[in-house]
């Protein structure tokens, strides 16, 4: 699987707090030319959540974008999307059982869960918290820039790094051979419009 080198990740918790849509957001994300993004919801999946998510995945089918669903392959099966998953979520040998060849993602930690994660069935991994992070409770310890070129070499998959990235640091976590960046708040501007953000965001990571 070949990751571009931004992966937004359409949160519903922080987008709540910033008073935007995650359809919208989402459209915004499209517009802009994003053809890979993660839908996470953290909470109890209600009927809405689940009509938000099928309206996403109507979205990124209709530009011929990949939607990845965070944590719930089987939301991700009913969506025909891929999935990501946690150290605590369904083990991603028994999510195949469910996602058949849709895209999946498994998250880690440190240099312990890199290395484990070589049995696992997954297209690509995560690492982080790279920098300090307010998207997630209790974060795992943040591993800062100076391990991240000895954890890429633990992996020949698509590698990429989460946590506190923002565009002040972007490129200094992609020169340590990071393949991609997930990025949830930064792409939200405190001030200005989302799409002149985004297109920063496009230009650092073209």
């Amino acid at each position: 699987m070949t990751l571009p080198k931004l992966y937004p990740i359409v949160d519903t918790a922080t987008l709540a707090r910033r008073n935007l849509s995650p359809i919208a957001f989402t459209e915004a994300l499209l517009n802009a030319g994003i053809r890979l993004l993660q839908y996470r919801h953290k909470s109890h999946y209600s009927r809405s959540i689940f009509a938000e998510a099928q309206t996403i995945a109507a979205l990124c089918r209709q530009a011929g974008a990949q939607l990845i669903i965070d944590d719930r392959a089987d939301i991700a099966r009913v969506l025909h999307a891929g999935v990501h998953l946690g150290q605590d979520d369904l083990a991603p040998s028994d999510a195949r059982l469910v996602i058949a060849d849709a895209p999946l993602g498994f998250s880690t930690h440190n240099a312990t869960q890199l290395t484990e994660a070589a049995c696992e069935p997954a297209d690509y991994l995560a690492i982080g918290p790279v920098f300090a992070t307010g998207s997630k409770q209790n974060p795992d310890p943040v591993l800062g820039l100076a391990p991240l070129p000895a954890l890429r070499g633990l992996t020949t998959r698509p590698l990429v790094a989460i946590g506190g990235i923002t565009l002040a640091n972007a490129e200094r976590v992609l020169a340590t051979g990071i393949d991609s960046l997930a990025v949830i708040s930064d792409l939200i501007p405190d001030t200005g419009p989302l799409s002149t953000r985004l297109r920063d965001w496009r230009s650092l990571t073209a």
